[in-house]
């Protein structure tokens, strides 16, 4: 569970997990409630779904995308149980794209544990991940919102299309920056946006406000992916809870990688291509692109996109009347942007 330590004083305003804590401190029983929904849907006559369900139920996770959504409903006025079944709706559906990338990316880990494609075979898991995109829409339907649940539809069609745009563009060393940064905003940003606006459309809000909210949770999301993949250069393996430079090994392209290759340095491409086309690198390898990633700032080129795109975040928010919910609100992106798995 995301929210433990709360021991901080939040007016230090330092960007980190206990601190942010502090903050949400005000949804932590609906967070617990949100784990509490998701295990009692995820049951089923066919027992390895609740065993898969809460295999993965307790592989952790920070909880971010539904606490996004509780916060925003709270800011928009909103006090009602509802806010808890959209965040649960959120969960089901990030789960699933979880399962469904864990298959596809053949990633033997998940948070440092086996992902449930290693355990229970990709066959099983794939059926379970469906499970959980019908059991997120059947949870949906329980509410008489029409307009919610056609944002939710939208938000996950455009969530698996990004996953194929982005199966289909699996090894292209060409990938431009614009190709990539619309991967991330299906693949991620959407979802992200979804749940900010969704908050924001339980309380008594103007169309003005939910447009904003959409912006907020589009450029977290934007943000949130391109630490990600910053992670993969710059983090530490027992931390990630994952294998480092796993993506670029994978073929896939981001956005440090696709800054150094801009550069035009011809021993930087032929590296790239190279760990590309094994699918594998060796140690020095390894230690020859972080360097080139160094030298050609490239790494900072990264952080400063998602600085940008945290800003964006934030001047969002101004339409809204100060508070302790926008200002926890306001405090995410940074968090965001200085994580460290």
């Amino acid at each position: 569970m995301w929210f433990h330590d709360t021991g901080v004083n939040p007016t230090a305003q330092k960007p980190t997990a206990s601190v942010l804590a502090q903050m949400f401190e005000p949804i932590r029983d609906d967070l617990r409630e949100v784990e509490r929904e998701f295990a009692r849907h995820v049951q089923s006559q066919v027992a390895v779904i609740p065993t898969i369900g809460n295999y993965v139920k307790d592989s952790g996770g920070k909880r971010i995308r539904p606490a996004v959504l509780l916060m925003a409903a709270r800011m928009a006025g909103y006090t009602g149980d509802r806010a808890v079944l959209y965040a649960s709706v959120i969960e089901f559906i990030h789960t699933a794209t979880l399962v469904h990338d864990d298959i596809i990316d053949e990633s033997e880990l998940r948070r440092g544990r086996e992902a449930a494609h290693t355990r229970w075979g990709n066959h099983v898991t794939v059926l379970f991940g469906d499970f959980l995109y019908l059991k997120s829409m059947s949870l949906a339907l329980t509410q008489d919102n029409l307009e919610i649940i056609r944002l939710l539809c939208d938000v996950t069609l455009r969530i698996v299309e990004g996953e194929i745009y982005q199966l289909t563009k699996n090894g292209d060393v060409e990938l431009t920056e614009e190709e990539h940064l619309d991967i991330v905003r299906r693949k991620t940003a959407f979802l992200f946006a979804g749940c900010a606006k969704i908050g924001g459309m339980l309380g008594p809000t103007t169309r003005e406000q939910q447009d904003a909210l959409w912006e907020y949770g589009l450029n977290i999301g934007m943000a949130f992916q391109i630490v990600d993949d910053l992670l993969d250069f710059t983090g530490e393996e027992v931390a990630l809870g994952k294998p480092v430079g796993g993506d670029l090994r994978e073929g896939k392209m981001t956005l440090p990688v696709i800054h150094l290759l801009a550069r035009g340095d011809a021993q930087a491409g032929a590296l790239i291509r190279r760990i590309v086309s094994a699918g594998s690198a060796t140690l020095d390898e390894w230690r020859q692109l972080r360097t080139l990633l160094s030298h050609a700032r490239s790494l900072d080129y990264a952080h400063s996109t998602a600085v940008e795109f945290v800003e964006r975040a934030k001047r969002a928010l101004r339409g809204f009347p100060p508070g302790p919910e926008r200002d926890a609100l306001n405090f995410l992106p940074d968090y965001v942007l200085s994580r460290d798995r």
